[in-house]
């Protein structure tokens, strides 16, 4: 399944590329209103883009009144990206939507961290809906294998791998940070080995179906991804470039797995981890937290 990364697609704007994919994420949605960071907030590096929005958005009132009812006539399943700053609310959230797919944001790295922990908000939502819940977690954690097997056992239905990781860039005459924050999220292909290794970490600690994300720009990226062990595959900085992205990837993605004797590309979803390759152990002789 192909999707958008949270923040990567305005749909209302661009309503034919988002059609083109298997599901819609939207941008991350938060209790009150948030005008986001000071301006400038997005910078392009020779690898890859920074930005710094700040999950800037209408809030939630506005979304479910406004927002979530534009996005249904799209005609596509709709994941809902949800934000907070305690557990209470992301779950009040939660406890509102209907007929969704919810993806927890606990790892924008333009924000204040929220004070509970990633399983301590991931149980809050549980018990506040039976909606499916995936929690994007940030690659940065020195244990996110760890981090997975804490979400699953809290709940999560599924994990988002990855979300941007902090990065700097100077100005070239005056030396001084070109974003008004001056650190900010990098995506892009610097990120692609960072999301592999983060996705081969959390399939080998669950069982939990992953969405891989991060530099994804072509069919074989995807692949790669799916056979570092995600289930799902979405598309971040590529869609500011290419709003054909979605039918080209998938084309290719084909393409590559049929090259590879896959009979189609989820049948390629964790060969990465085969027994005895690169001399790892079985995923038996490890630990994996069911779903």
């Amino acid at each position: 399944m192909l999707l958008n990364a949270s923040g990567c697609l305005d749909a209302l704007t661009a309503p034919e590329v988002a059609r083109r994919l298997d599901a819609f994420v939207t941008k991350t949605v938060t209790p009150l209103p948030r005008g986001g960071n000071a301006p400038v907030r997005i910078a392009e590096t020779d690898v890859g883009m920074l930005n710094s929005i700040g999950l800037a958005n209408p809030g939630r009132a506005a979304f479910l009144a406004d927002t979530l009812p534009r996005l249904r006539e799209l005609g596509v399943p709709l994941w809902v990206s949800v934000g907070g700053f305690s557990a209470s609310e992301y779950a009040e959230t939660c406890s509102l939507l209907e007929d969704v797919t919810i993806e927890l944001n606990l790892s924008c790295p333009n924000v204040d961290e929220a004070a509970d922990s990633a399983a301590e908000i991931v149980a809050a939502c549980r018990r506040a809906t039976s909606l499916p819940l995936y929690a994007k977690l940030s690659a940065a954690h020195p244990d996110l294998g760890e981090v997975a097997r804490a979400v699953a056992a809290a709940g999560a239905d599924g994990l988002s791998l990855v979300n941007t990781i902090r990065g700097l860039a100077l100005d070239e005459r005056t030396l001084q940070p070109r974003l008004g924050t001056a650190v900010g999220g990098l995506s892009g292909p610097a990120l692609r080995p960072i999301a592999l290794a983060a996705v081969w970490a959390c399939y080998r600690a669950t069982a939990l179906p992953i969405v891989g994300m991060g530099g994804v720009a072509c069919g074989r990226d995807a692949l790669d991804l799916i056979a570092a062990g995600a289930t799902h595959v979405a598309l971040g900085t590529v869609l500011f470039a290419d709003p054909d992205a979605p039918g080209r990837i998938r084309r290719e993605l084909a393409e590559e797995a049929e090259a590879r004797g896959f009979g189609a590309p989820e049948d390629a979803r964790g060969v990465a981890h085969a027994e005895g390759s690169a001399g790892l152990p079985s995923l038996d002789d490890r630990s994996r937290v069911e779903a």
